[in-house]
């Protein structure tokens, strides 16, 4: 996404809590910043892109004496709902705009820069935004004020979990019966069971690879953002949870560092039946 901003002419100040990813930006003209508030002293814009919410709360504590009055903060990140509230709240004390821009689209979405980008914000702060937006994504969609980007992004994720599921499981069903699932998957992506989970993601899982894409644990973590939306509402997602217990499983066997399509793993032969959650 940084790397886009580049190319289209941004003037980018750039800081990685882990030292090393910001050095591909500084060779396509980027200024590397040695600390988060000395990358933001100064800006007007200010891009955040961070795990969970704890991470984006550190991040603007640590930033906030340095965001200069007027500035805005876009946040990247998926979070809850409320976090996003409660940090637009502080920061407007500081005459400091926030809107929430959670994206989806997946990596390959994120190196072409056709990202759908949900807004949550007042109006006037996502037009400001907006050529900003616009080179991150291909669809930008404001959907309401701050929060509303996030809660967009839990709808994403419970689909989401129940499209690669769904993959998961017709690929494991395919193997069992023996058929030719490359042409399985060819043939299927062209009908009405056609999703990009299976377009993107049915390859790694029937060669049993999960090379990373979006991590199961940020995933799980989504879908605990999902799933509490959901019970705020008074509305049950069986199956959201259901994948959610996948997910436990999962983690809990060390694989949460995997792709999310790592969920092909709880149909493995050589998964832990006990570990699996029941139906």
């Amino acid at each position: 996404m940084a790397a886009n901003l580049a190319r289209a002419g941004f003037e980018l100040t750039v800081h990685n809590r882990t030292p090393g990813p910001e050095a591909d930006l500084v060779a396509a003209g980027a200024v590397a910043a040695e600390s988060a508030p000395a990358a933001v002293a100064g800006a007007g814009l200010i891009c955040l892109c961070l795990s969970d919410d704890a991470a984006v709360q550190t991040v603007l504590e640590a930033v906030a004496p340095s965001l200069a009055g007027g500035s805005l903060v876009v946040d990247f990140s998926t979070i809850a709902p409320a976090s996003s509230q409660t940090l637009a709240a502080d920061l407007a004390r500081r005459n400091v705009a926030y809107i929430d821009a959670p994206v989806t689209g997946g990596t390959e979405g994120a190196r072409a820069g056709t990202l759908s980008v949900l807004v949550g914000g007042a109006g006037t702060h996502v037009e400001r935004a907006r050529p900003l937006l616009e080179v991150v994504g291909q669809r930008i969609t404001h959907l309401g004020p701050v929060g509303a980007g996030q809660q967009a992004k839990a709808v994403n994720q419970v689909l989401v979990a129940g499209s690669y599921a769904a993959v998961a499981e017709a690929m494991a069903l395919g193997q069992r019966l023996g058929l030719p699932m490359d042409r399985v998957r060819d043939a299927l992506t062209a009908g009405a069971a056609g999703s990009w989970a299976l377009e993107h993601r049915a390859g790694n899982m029937l060669e049993g690879r999960f090379p990373l894409g979006f991590r199961l644990a940020l995933h799980r973590k989504d879908l605990a953002i999902a799933l509490e939306s959901a019970a705020a509402t008074g509305l049950e997602i069986p199956l959201c949870r259901l994948v959610a217990a996948m997910e436990d499983a999962l983690l809990e066997a060390g694989h949460g560092d995997d792709d999310v399509s790592a969920l092909a793993r709880w149909y493995s032969a050589e998964a832990d039946s006990a570990a699996r959650p029941g139906i």
